[in-house]
């Protein structure tokens, strides 16, 4: 990675710490796209490192408001998806993936904002799990069924739930991923390089937080999802 490669990698990763560590998402859909065009041959390794210590400073500022259930429900899933993420990332071009996710994700987010507020079900986390393992394992990009299932609770919830979701999901799949061979020492440089963004960036997110709640929040999640919804399908098509 060069010098000017790292440097708007490191803006890149500040920004995407910022977006996530104040509305609970966002992180992967600003930087794959970045990297892919930049630095493909760190994904989908650099991403998910990167997101460790992202979640874990969300996770420890707002413990207090985790749903162990949810995140149980969603742990499962998550497990099993991997696993189908790694076989999809072996043997099918991941944005043939996308296409096919971004499409659902578009959807999803359309039938949703026309429904009123609902409580997710069990089957709604297990589903959620699901999807992101698949997709988070095979592009780096794993949050917009997080956001989906989760839009109607309390900031502190969706932050530290997603957070902690996203941590366990992340060991898995980096763990999957090394066992498979498919882990090499110049995308764990690239991420060591980038850490000090995300710190950056996490910590500039505790200024604003609590001031992003209930509608706008919500409105901020949706847009997430259907952008990078938007973007899996244009990625894919091209």
């Amino acid at each position: 990675m060069s010098m000017a490669v790292l440097l708007i990698a490191a803006v890149t990763v500040a920004a995407a710490s910022f977006v996530q560590g104040t509305i609970g998402v966002g992180f992967a859909m600003i930087v794959v796209p970045v990297l892919a065009l930049l630095a493909p041959e760190t994904l989908p390794v650099c991403v998910l490192i990167l997101m460790i210590p992202l979640n874990v400073y969300v996770v420890w500022r707002e413990h207090g408001a985790l749903d162990w259930r949810g995140t149980g429900w969603i742990t499962a899933g998550r497990i099993v998806g991997t696993f189908f993420g790694l076989a999809v990332l072996l043997t099918l071009a991941p944005h043939h993936l996308g296409l096919l996710v971004g499409a659902a994700t578009v959807l999803a987010a359309a039938v949703t904002l026309s429904r009123p507020a609902f409580a997710p079900s069990s089957r709604a986390f297990l589903t959620a799990g699901l999807v992101t393992g698949v997709t988070e394992t095979a592009t780096g990009i794993g949050g917009p069924p997080l956001a989906l299932v989760y839009q109607h609770q309390p900031g502190p919830v969706i932050r530290a739930t997603i957070a902690m979701c996203f941590l366990i999901g992340q060991f898995v799949s980096l763990g999957v991923l090394l066992a498979a061979g498919r882990m090499s020492f110049s995308q764990l440089s690239s991420a060591v390089l980038l850490v000090p963004a995300v710190i950056v960036g996490a910590l500039a997110s505790h200024l604003v937080h609590r001031r992003v709640e209930g509608e706008m929040l919500r409105f901020a999640m949706m847009a997430f999802a259907v952008v990078s919804g938007v973007i899996l399908v244009v990625h894919g098509l091209t």
